[in-house]
């Protein structure tokens, strides 16, 4: 007959080093906690800084201007040309890191991840007005933003699109022929007498590619998966409909008022309004 000569409370086996790793994690976690290096505190950090709200530039004649701080909004997705920084990066960069890819997100409200800044190709002093067919480049904002340039080549085997394998836009640290643009007027039929004329914010427009002669496009059908969440893929690409004319995902609106995004929400009633007044139609209210 066996006798049980313990019970379950009894301590067998390497208790005492269980313990100890036990206090050891709780140690080197309130270190982290008192140092700042919590995964809540990096994120923290990150809203305060790749997130953060910033004001938009605002010019009482309507106009685009070089040097212009604006934001990149599609009509047709509702959404707007971001940084898309990936999560590892996230928590430790006070900065966007290069290289980085983009993405087209939801979140409209003017930050360093969605706020770009006109810059000249050709010399063009800031505070001139930004033209139609006139070469220019997208640069993210200094500091949090990193001073970054929007960038596309042409597709190859290894290197496109991550879903609809097009032609990749991404973020890069230097300026080249590459990281060159255009603005195009949207209506084909009108595209050759605005050459040269100034460019209204508010407008439909296209962003065109200067090298690969490929438009800005914000695709619906792929989607990206991000740490804001999921968000429409990015490429350049120009997608025509049965009219031989330029579908809505490579149409792009120049905002750069701030007041115009409210609660979150980007008002397309002040761009529509700005629009007709500028075709010289009645405002509907």
């Amino acid at each position: 007959m066996s006798i049980r000569t313990y019970n379950p409370n009894v301590r067998v086996g390497n208790w005492n080093e269980d313990v100890c790793l036990q206090e050891d994690l709780l140690k080197d976690f309130l270190d982290k906690k008192d140092r700042g290096e919590l995964l809540i505190h990096k994120t923290h950090n990150l809203m305060s800084t790749i997130l953060r709200k910033v004001e938009l530039s605002h010019y009482s004649d309507g106009f685009v201007h070089i040097g212009d701080r604006i934001c990149l909004y599609n009509p047709n997705s509702l959404t707007v040309l971001s940084a898309n920084v990936s999560p590892s990066d996230a928590l430790e960069a006070k900065c966007i890191p290069a290289p980085c890819q983009v993405s087209s997100s939801q979140r409209v409200e003017p930050c360093p991840r969605n706020t770009f800044v006109i810059r000249s190709c050709d010399g063009t002093e800031d505070g001139q007005r930004l033209c139609y067919d006139q070469h220019f480049f997208l640069q993210t904002l200094p500091d949090e933003g990193g001073e970054l340039y929007l960038h596309s080549d042409l597709a190859t085997f290894i290197k496109s699109a991550k879903h609809s394998r097009q032609q990749e836009v991404m973020l890069v640290k230097d300026s080249s022929f590459k990281t060159a643009w255009k603005v195009e007027c949207f209506d084909p039929q009108d595209r050759l007498e605005s050459k040269g004329c100034p460019v209204m914010a508010g407008q439909k427009l296209l962003i065109n590619h200067c090298k690969t002669n490929q438009n800005l496009s914000a695709l619906t059908k792929f989607t990206v998966r991000t740490a804001y969440g999921r968000e429409l893929e990015m490429t350049a690409h120009t997608e025509l409909d049965s009219h031989k004319a330029e579908s809505p995902s490579n149409h792009w609106v120049f905002v750069q008022d701030s007041s115009e995004v409210k609660d979150g929400v980007l008002t397309t009633a002040n761009l529509q309004e700005q629009e007709q007044k500028t075709r010289g139609m009645p405002v509907v209210v």
